[in-house]
């Protein structure tokens, strides 16, 4: 991190200095939405780079309005892969579920996307202001700010001031630690995920497979290559390793079996899954905000968890503007959004539950329901999604 950020102060009331703590997705976003607005932006990860680390991420049709808001648009599709038709699984390949994107494309307003992690993490670092990004130094919060003083930020190059912060850094976020001290804190969601990203499958159509207590994903990426993850419920006993995952999926449908031996397991990346119980009860505090995962953690069933933290940009961007009264408008701000990020934490959630089920009797009456929606309404799933994918912001 370069010294000119220590010892900067804010422009006082009704300034429009604006310290993003965090460089993930949600925090970028930030970012360039207030960029954007006017203010400005110090973006600070304590990474030394940002390194092409993760897997896939699929932006839906309502992430997707997000990134055009903060005019990323064109160069997002240039960098993704359309989703074409899914669907659903048994490990012995027999489909559950079936759905056209281009339906889904036309309930929702826009079609999803896959695409590497790290292309849009770099499409967002580019869209910030040159200069914005400081890498390679911890930054704390040592005082939220409120009406009458400004926010500080502690970095190891000293104390930055700001009128406004946005506080991405993540689900284990040392800021709501610190100053929402009666927020729940993160717990395990049941379940241990592997993501990775393999060699080209000539014809390859997305899916994701339901078995006893595992879940396997993959999505096309748009150079050919292969998005995957499996996630494993503790009550089907989490293998030791990659080898161990391997083995235990010998024996499901093709090309599942080849794509986990394609990659080396030193390019796997290994989580347990966590998520927030519930966001706080504001996701503000004078004149700091909790976004993405900091704020409302989510299981990724839904995937939402990344698309959730773009629309917290795209609002912050449009509510939060220089000059105004910053924590009055925060606090509209939460009050906006904390009621549809809990609404997606539930369902969510809800939708994860039967994906942890081990018993033989309930799994076949989970595929055995899944098989009649396909056959009796094959878009009812689909269409119980368009509040959640059908959403717009705010202009």
């Amino acid at each position: 991190m370069t010294d000119d950020t220590a010892g900067a102060r804010s422009d006082g009331p009704g300034g429009r200095r604006a310290v993003v703590v965090g460089g993930g997705i949600g925090g970028l976003a930030s970012g360039v939405a207030l960029a954007r607005a006017g203010w400005e932006v110090t973006v600070l990860e304590r990474a030394a780079a940002l390194e092409p680390v993760g897997a896939g991420i699929a932006v839906a049709p309502n992430a997707v309005r997000s990134l055009a808001a903060l005019g990323i648009d064109e160069s997002l599709r240039e960098l993704s892969a359309l989703q074409g038709e899914v669907g659903m699984r048994r490990p012995d390949g027999t489909w559950l579920l079936r759905t056209d994107a281009d339906d889904a494309g036309a309930l929702f307003g826009d079609r999803t996307l896959v695409l590497h992690r790290a292309h849009l993490v770099g499409l967002l670092a580019d869209a910030l202001p040159s200069g914005a990004l400081r890498l390679g130094g911890t930054a704390e919060v040592v005082d939220p700010g409120g009406t009458d003083r400004p926010a500080r930020v502690t970095t190891p190059d000293g104390d930055v001031e700001a009128d406004l912060v946005v506080a991405a850094d993540g689900v284990g976020s040392g800021t709501r630690t610190r100053w929402w001290p009666d927020a729940a804190g993160s717990v395990a969601g049941g379940s241990t995920a592997w993501r990775f990203v393999a060699p080209a499958v000539p014809g390859l159509v997305g899916s994701e497979t339901w078995g006893r207590g595992i879940v396997a994903g993959v999505m096309p990426l748009a150079d050919g290559r292969v998005y995957c993850y499996v996630s494993v419920a503790e009550a089907a006993g989490v293998p030791d390793d990659f080898t161990a995952l391997r083995e235990r999926l010998a024996g499901w449908h093709a090309p599942l079996p080849a794509l986990l031996a394609s990659v080396d397991p030193a390019d796997t990346l290994r989580n347990e899954l966590r998520a927030l119980p519930a966001p706080p009860a504001s996701l503000a505090c004078g004149r700091t905000v909790l976004v993405g995962d900091a704020a409302h953690a989510m299981l990724p069933n839904l995937g939402q968890g990344g698309c959730q933290a773009l629309e917290d940009a795209a609002v912050l961007g449009v509510r939060v503007v220089p000059g105004a009264d910053v924590p009055a408008a925060l606090h509209r701000w939460s009050a906006e959004r904390r009621p549809r990020v809990q609404h997606v934490m539930r369902l969510s959630a809800r939708i994860a539950g039967p994906t942890l089920w081990t018993s033989p009797v309930l799994v076949a009456a989970r595929d055995t329901g899944m098989r009649l929606v396909s056959r009796w309404s094959g878009s009812l799933g689909t269409r119980s999604l368009r509040p959640v994918m059908g959403w717009r912001p705010p202009t």
